[in-house]
């Protein structure tokens, strides 16, 4: 063979390799990325985690997806369009839909192109932060055919809370303590939920109580490491969630309470006074609280050391973080300037605490 030719040979082998090589590596590119998308398609979660979704008027396939993965409801929202696409999926209705994070992309997405899968004679119900149980139950008495003593009746019925406990580990024996108020509160997950108007105490609770658990789960293993009971986390979160007008103030105000619990101080919180005297929150005036200190009741921390019998209000996950992840600080007072923007002030002594108190209360106008 002569050179020429030999060269010619090897130039057409190396060009047959290379060839070779550039379709294992776009089999390898494809495969990867049919995997992405398949594994895409799969639900973001095993448990059952129910979803209210709206689709709007007007809504395309693109923004719903967009949409669902916003709400955590699908892995990836371009990989739900393509799928939405390529098998017809893209007649979606507008209404309020009840999905689940464990459906995989195509139940949901054949959930959302059926009309009749929309949820009708329902209202949604939001349970803000530091709601009362009462607050939640004239909300959902307001929309529903329950009525507000039907729902404070069994979050009180201790046959009804015994009979969910094993499901709802949050639910302790400390509930059942005589001095507690309201048996589940603390315990109603600040949340908006969809609500059918023809419905029952026990439905209502139970789904309020789901999400309550899927806020538990995510805390649970910190709650156990943190030397407190459940019911004195949840309890100290609520009172942090009364005092705390910002969410940057919770962490610091969780130190001061941890600090005063550390030495046996009582506690001094005027919004358990609030509590105590059961103020109507929407005619509040603090000054009832701070002026109330004598008020007889189990809640009161400034009679009674240590943590009250149980939650004042159902607080929600940033104060609940904050008392999981305090600030460690050497403070043991604060104030909040109620005359001014509301900054809240801290003191490592009486005499400091007494200082602030002058110099941003010194316009007692404010206190009248």
């Amino acid at each position: 063979m002569t050179e020429g030719k030999h060269r010619k040979k090897k130039r057409k082998l190396n060009i047959g390799r290379l060839a070779i090589l550039l379709l294992v590596l776009a089999a390898l590119c494809f495969g990867g990325l049919y995997l992405k998308y398949s594994n895409d398609l799969k639900a973001v979660q095993s448990t059952s985690e129910e979803v209210i979704f709206s689709v709007a008027e007007g809504s395309t396939a693109k923004t719903v997806t967009a949409d669902l993965q916003k709400a955590g409801l699908v892995r990836n929202a371009d990989s739900a369009y393509i799928f939405a696409k390529l098998k017809h999926y893209t007649d979606i209705k507008k209404g309020n839909y009840a999905l689940d994070k464990s459906w995989d992309v195509k139940t949901i997405l054949a959930e959302l192109n059926n009309s009749n899968s929309a949820i009708v004679d329902a209202s949604s119900v939001t349970i803000v932060e530091g709601d009362w149980a009462k607050d939640t139950a004239n909300k959902i008495a307001a929309v529903t055919n329950v009525s507000s003593e039907e729902l404070m009746n069994l979050w009180n019925d201790e046959t009804f809370i015994r009979s969910v406990m094993e499901k709802y580990p949050f639910l302790t024996e400390d509930i059942f303590n005589s001095d507690v108020r309201v048996r589940l509160e603390g315990y109603l997950c600040p949340d908006t939920y969809l609500f059918y108007k023809e419905t029952t105490a026990e439905d209502v609770t139970l789904k309020i109580l789901d999400q309550s658990l899927n806020i538990y789960n995510q805390y649970a293993e910190q709650i156990k490491s943190s030397g407190y009971s459940i019911s004195q986390i949840y309890t100290l979160a609520s009172i942090v969630q009364y005092e705390a007008s910002k969410t940057d103030d919770m962490k610091a105000i969780a130190g001061v309470f941890y600090n005063r619990l550390a030495i046996d101080m009582p506690l001094q919180s005027s919004v358990t006074v609030c509590y105590a005297i059961d103020i109507d929150k929407q005619n509040d005036d603090w000054r009832n609280c701070e002026f109330n200190g004598n008020f007889e009741s189990p809640y009161n921390t400034y009679k009674y050391n240590g943590l009250p019998p149980g939650p004042i209000l159902n607080p929600g996950t940033d104060a609940l973080n904050a008392v999981l992840n305090p600030d460690h600080n050497s403070y043991y007072y604060f104030m909040a300037d109620v005359c001014g923007d509301g900054t809240v002030h801290y003191a490592e002594t009486l005499e400091e605490h007494e200082a602030n108190v002058k110099k941003y209360l010194s316009d007692t106008s404010c206190l009248n």
